[in-house]
């Protein structure tokens, strides 16, 4: 709505100072010639905006001037528990929103405090995405955020490894893992995760449901969490790896590395140790453990060793061509 975008504009030059109409547009998601007539409508009400000119120049509040019309709305307060993501933030479609909230908690606070606000602010920032990948595709993201806001039944498209299908299901939350969008949601009587890159179609019904008494996000996610990576790491493969790889252990397979490490034998004359890492199923575990190289070998089990050996033969096989 125009009239809290006033206000926003009001919060900003309250808080920070003089902006160019450039800085206001980015800052509140419009263009240009958006902010020149929120200025003229400010003008217009009597709040005192002063034009600077020159390359210095920009808009500003007179001297002395403050607003005291800081009360937040429920979508604002809201927002505030994303107060250190806004990233995620703005793909839920409450960036905006949330901007606003902080500009309104900071304008309340006493001008000591609001200064440490703002050192905050620019000292620390969350950056929840995980390295050397692009980000998930969610366009439905924020349609499906509603529908769990509002407890409304959510009818999704989904595509799995063995095929597509449709689904009704009363969505429940959304979590976000390792810059992975996730909804957590209750089909039929069970209740399951879904990864929100592979909804390929979204609609909100007007149908409401009752969210399960006892359902906690939280705990139900970290029970998920485990049961998916007792699922997923079933096997242990025995391997020995050099000073180089032991190095590398952490960086290409995280906990498992770090865990596996903290756990081996103890040095070789050459400083090659033996460690046991947990691995999927067999055809993965070959190519994780050939990430290594010739730093690591795999010692057992020995069908593992096997098809490592065979997939190392081929490849010379190849190459040798």
């Amino acid at each position: 709505m125009r009239a809290d975008r006033l206000l926003t504009v009001i919060l900003l030059l309250q808080n920070r100072g003089r902006m160019t109409a450039t800085e206001l547009a980015e800052t509140l998601e419009v263009s240009v010639r958006t902010v020149y007539r929120d200025i003229e409508a400010l003008g217009a009400a009597g709040v005192p905006v002063c034009a600077d000119r020159g390359p210095d120049g920009g808009y500003r509040l007179m001297d002395g001037y403050r607003t005291r019309l800081t009360g937040l709305t429920d979508a604002e307060a809201g927002s505030l528990f994303l107060a250190g993501a806004p990233g995620p933030a703005r793909e839920l479609g409450l960036g905006a929103v949330l901007a606003t909230a902080q500009l309104k908690v900071q304008a309340a606070l006493p001008a000591e405090l609001a200064e440490r606000a703002r050192r905050i602010q620019d000292r620390f920032h969350l950056d929840a995405k995980g390295w050397f990948r692009d980000a998930d595709d969610v366009p439905h993201l924020a349609d499906i955020a509603q529908a769990v806001w509002e407890q409304r039944v959510l009818r999704v498209h989904y595509r799995r490894w063995r095929g597509e299908v449709h689904r009704e299901l009363n969505p429940l939350g959304i979590v976000l893992k390792g810059g992975i969008w996730y909804l957590v949601a209750q089909a039929g009587e069970a209740i399951r995760t879904y990864r929100i890159s592979r909804i390929l179609a979204a609609e909100i019904t007007p149908d409401a449901f009752a969210r399960p008494a006892a359902f906690d996000l939280a705990a139900s996610w970290a029970e998920s969490a485990r049961r998916m990576e007792a699922e997923m790491y079933r096997g242990t493969a025995r391997l020995r790896i050099s000073p180089l790889a032991q190095k590398l252990l952490t960086a290409k397979f995280g906990s498992l590395g770090t865990n596996a490490l903290a756990a081996a034998g103890p040095p070789d004359e050459h400083g090659w140790v033996e460690v046991d890492l947990l691995v999927e199923r067999q055809d993965v575990a070959v190519h994780d453990v050939l990430r290594l190289g010739a730093e690591a070998e795999v010692l057992g089990p020995p069908e593992l060793r096997a098809a490592v050996a065979e997939t190392v033969t081929a490849l010379a096989t190849r190459y040798a061509t």
